[in-house]
């Protein structure tokens, strides 16, 4: 009976403990956007951002999209051949990219490369003693370090969104009209009858949460990578935080992922 009372206690323990990092990262992430509105505006520093987390981001995430691109046409291709329905293809190609695939890989791709370093730069800084500084020098340092990164990633991650979908398209045209000789008309009408504003506004919407997500939650991991794990300190805290900020946001993206096409569809 004791040992099931213990077990009952320490899960108890963790749900608490669990409910109270969510509380608290909640209260840091709306805390960062409200600052976000207030002057004086860093303009600066999101434009410094924006070229971290948005221009250094393209390759990676237009190389993801064109390999992304060819597989769906090869493998729609194969799909829709068993019904005799490959004019279709253009299609399944692009709602697949505009609605799921588009948003949620370009936001996997940023939290792989961007996230992970908003971590790493805010838990340095942490141990370092820099986040201290500024708050002995008056300066907030939700809204100088924070705040710039939540914005540019919200403005980032839907742009390059739209720069996956666009180079997934080209890679579906290439498999599957100069690889696998879908006619090209019949391939670029379907793409354009099978979509419409709604599926556009769709991808466009869930990339903003996307942004706000890895930037939020990549900073929280790093501005506290000093209390995130009991018994881990210094540059071993700041490769945990670095390392949790991606699976978090990995895992947060898909979880939002499926709320938010419940909620648009």
């Amino acid at each position: 009976m004791q040992i099931i009372l213990f077990q009952i206690g320490v899960l108890g323990e963790s749900v608490i403990e669990m409910l109270h990092s969510l509380g608290k990262c909640t209260l840091f992430i709306s805390t960062a956007c409200a600052l976000m509105m207030t002057p004086p505006f860093k303009i600066r520093r999101i434009i410094d951002q924006l070229y971290f987390i948005g221009v250094k981001s393209i390759f990676v995430v237009s190389l993801t999209a064109v390999f992304t691109g060819m597989v769906l046409g090869l493998q729609g291709y194969y799909t829709l051949a068993k019904f005799n329905s490959e004019g279709l293809l253009g299609g399944a190609v692009a709602l697949s990219l505009i609605r799921e695939l588009g948003p949620v890989l370009s936001a996997l791709m940023v939290a792989g490369r961007a996230g992970s370093s908003m971590a790493a730069e805010l838990g340095s800084m942490r141990i370092s003693e820099q986040i201290d500084a500024l708050d002995t020098m008056n300066i907030h340092p939700l809204k100088f370090l924070v705040s710039p990164k939540i914005a540019a990633s919200i403005i980032a991650v839907p742009l390059l969104t739209a720069i996956f979908n666009v180079v997934g398209m080209m890679g579906g045209y290439l498999t599957g009209v100069v690889m696998l000789e879908v006619n090209q008309a019949v391939f670029l009408n379907s793409m354009i009858q099978a979509t419409d504003m709604q599926d556009i506004v769709v991808g466009m919407t869930k990339p903003l949460f996307f942004g706000l997500m890895i930037a939020g939650l990549s900073s929280y991991k790093g501005y506290y990578c000093d209390i995130l794990k009991k018994g881990v300190y210094g540059s071993e805290s700041v490769s945990y935080a670095t390392t949790s900020a991606v699976v978090i946001s990995s895992v947060v993206i898909l979880v939002l992922d499926y709320v938010l096409t419940a909620i648009l569809l």
